[in-house]
């Protein structure tokens, strides 16, 4: 007869009482765990894990055992229905499929899941969509900002040697202006920049185009907000005013459409 390495000192009666069940019919049969593998469909390795009180062992595999043991399944069965329900109560329960399970080393018993992993789980998600949320809107923010960077390079070319606006976009956060008009030397000025030459067009943004907003409400052609930023409205008012004093409507600011702001009366 083999002798049995002690079972855990927390494993609960019940399913002691049938570990030590499962023992006898093995030693009342004299067999090998590899012997009961070929007879059970069990592997070796399950069937250590199962009589030393690793693993529980699966109805059907207590169902084969009582077969090869010559007992009658119905009360090991029966034993085996009440020691499933207290290893529920302390364990989770992994039942092995007939010939499965490693033949080297015995698993060791599980344990129940604490009660932090679904709050784990929930966490890492919320940690994921966070990220996902953050990469998103900052891949939003550089597309705008390489996009006017290019609105603005290409002005540049355009304009040869005449200034651009030195502010395009550095902030995307939204700014109110105050229009300040006095005339100085016959020229219109509002507060925010005394260029006459910097060339402003769609989608810049910054004091300049303020200062020419408050200069086109000045001389009686709404820009709509005064916002520093060169919208639609704003194109479309600067086309009102190149149309107005005979100049090339092509809704873009420069040193022409200046003059015509700073020096235009109202009309």
């Amino acid at each position: 007869m083999p002798r049995w390495k002690a079972l855990p000192a927390g494993l609960h009666p019940q399913v002691r009482h049938l570990v030590v069940r499962l023992r006898g019919l093995k030693d009342r049969g004299e067999l090998s765990t590899r012997q009961l593998a070929v007879k059970t469909g069990y592997s070796a390795r399950s069937w250590q894990r199962y009589l030393n009180g690793g693993s529980l062992p699966p109805r059907e595999a207590v169902e084969a055992m009582a077969r090869v043991g010559g007992e009658n399944p119905t009360r090991l069965l029966a034993l085996h229905e009440i020691a499933a329900e207290r290893w529920a109560e302390g364990h989770v329960v992994t039942a092995d499929a007939p010939g499965s399970g490693p033949e080297d080393t015995p698993a060791a018993p599980s344990h129940p899941p604490t009660e932090r992993q679904p709050y784990g789980r929930r966490l890492r998600a919320g940690i994921a969509a966070g990220a996902v949320a953050l990469v998103l809107s900052v891949s939003a923010a550089l597309l705008l900002a390489v996009r006017l960077a290019d609105a603005r390079a290409e002005l540049a070319d355009r304009a040869g040697s005449v200034a651009v606006p030195a502010t395009v976009s550095e902030s995307l956060i939204p700014v109110v202006y105050s229009c300040r008009p006095e005339q100085r030397d016959g020229r219109w000025y509002a507060g925010h920049s005394s260029t006459t030459d910097t060339i402003l067009a769609y989608t810049h943004m910054g004091p300049e185009v303020a200062e020419a907003q408050c200069l086109m409400r000045r001389a009686g052609i709404s820009p709509g907000d005064i916002d520093g930023i060169f919208g639609p409205q704003t194109q479309r008012a600067v086309e009102r005013i190149q149309t107005r004093d005979g100049l090339v409507v092509d809704g873009v600011i420069g040193p022409h459409t200046w003059q015509s702001l700073r020096g235009a009366a109202p009309k």
